[in-house]
């Protein structure tokens, strides 16, 4: 056996000292190593919720009397109802309901008071948007306690009879969009903006950085080419890629899982190419930040994370803390989500959607401006 079979220890230190050198040399993967443990700690420990409560809801109040007022008191004190408005109409509850706004609409009908009194049994209406069964499921199981409760107090005396054993309201519960609380009909829809936000910023994000380690960056700087001119024409093909992407969703939502499709394919496809625009931007200036291709996945990466748990895809997103909820409103993925659930849910149209439409819009045109500031038009 020769010297240098032999195992030695000064070589196999100088190899670990070697790696800590090149380690502390390459901040971005460090800073990746802590980064990513850090960010799913702080996200499932503080921002991921699975019981939401405080949901935003409205008010339809047709009788001003005690029992009414007591009756919603008691349901915002349970803890999962914050009523944000009051609405005077039922077309304008379904409106408030079908544009977000609001989870839910309590409806306390005309003579609730006179019909109570009377033993009549009234009937409390309350309509959920149930297009993500997971945000309203615990807090429509506690309005039955609630309500059956929530007059103890009144009906006492000559009106104890009245409390009864099925309790002294009649409560019925209309879930909206989603009745049977069917699971593929909030994932399959928010699987498009997923895929979309996974492979189009992944794509993108090589694209410079690629063309840089391959040496065909010299090629580019040597064309009259403009940087606006150079990221439109690396973006443009992806954005038929990406359409392909969510024709096969579409087809297999349809098919697979019978999803509904109530509103305008060609609306649907129009936000489409908005959304698309906006990850492939973020893409872009991506490559350009990067030094290399395993830098740009990893800040791919770290754009997907807080994207997939902070849109409302994975977990309700008013569950969330105020913070988590700020840092999700940024994100294109959760307006993308909202836009594409109440257009095949809903059946949602341009007026319902422009308020989310504007946002993506609004991060796309940051996005791309940040990349052409970036772009270098030198290999210095």
């Amino acid at each position: 056996m020769t010297r240098h079979q032999v195992f030695s220890w000064s070589r196999f230190w100088a190899v670990v000292v070697k790696e800590f050198v090149q380690m502390r040399r390459d901040r971005l993967t460090f800073g990746m190593m802590i980064g990513v443990p850090l960010m799913q700690l702080i996200l499932f420990g503080f921002a991921i919720n699975s019981d939401p409560k405080q949901l935003p809801a409205a008010v339809l109040l047709a009788d001003y009397g005690p029992q009414g007022r007591t009756l919603l008191s008691a349901i915002q004190n349970s803890g999962y109802f914050t009523f944000v408005r009051q609405v005077r109409s039922e077309s304008e509850a379904r409106d408030v309901v079908a544009r977000g706004e609001v989870q839910f609409v309590i409806n306390i009908p005309e003579n609730f008071t006179r019909d109570l009194l009377r033993g009549d049994r009234p009937v409390v209406l309350v309509e959920a948007d149930a297009t993500d069964p997971s945000a309203t499921s615990n807090a429509i199981g506690s309005l039955r306690t609630t309500i059956n409760t929530a007059l103890q107090h009144d009906l006492k005396g000559p009106f104890a009879s009245l409390a009864g054993t099925d309790g002294p309201v009649d409560l019925r519960i209309h879930a909206k969009y989603n009745p049977e609380a069917i699971t593929q009909y909030n994932i399959v829809p928010g699987l498009m903006g997923v895929v979309l936000t996974m492979t189009m910023v992944m794509i993108t994000g090589l694209a410079i950085t690629r063309e840089r380690e391959r040496g065909t960056m010299e090629n580019l700087l040597s064309m009259p080419t403009r940087p606006f001119e150079v990221m439109l024409g690396k973006i443009i093909p992806y954005i038929l890629v990406g359409y392909v992407q969510m024709g096969l969703i579409l087809v297999a939502s349809h098919v697979l899982f019978h999803v509904p499709m109530l509103g305008s394919l060609g609306l649907l496809l129009l936000v489409a190419l908005v959304f698309i625009t906006a990850n492939l931007a973020m893409g872009i200036t991506f490559s350009t930040v990067a030094q290399n291709q395993l830098q740009a996945m990893q800040m791919s990466f770290f754009f997907f994370l807080p994207s997939i748990l902070l849109s409302g895809f994975m977990f309700p997103f008013r569950g969330m803390p105020s913070w988590a909820q700020t840092i999700g409103e940024v994100l294109p993925l959760t307006h993308f989500l909202r836009i594409v659930r109440g257009i095949l849910l809903k059946g949602n149209g341009f007026d319902d959607v422009i308020l989310q439409l504007w946002q993506i819009a609004l991060f796309a045109a940051i996005a791309l401006t940040i990349g052409v500031k970036r772009y270098r038009q030198t290999l210095d």
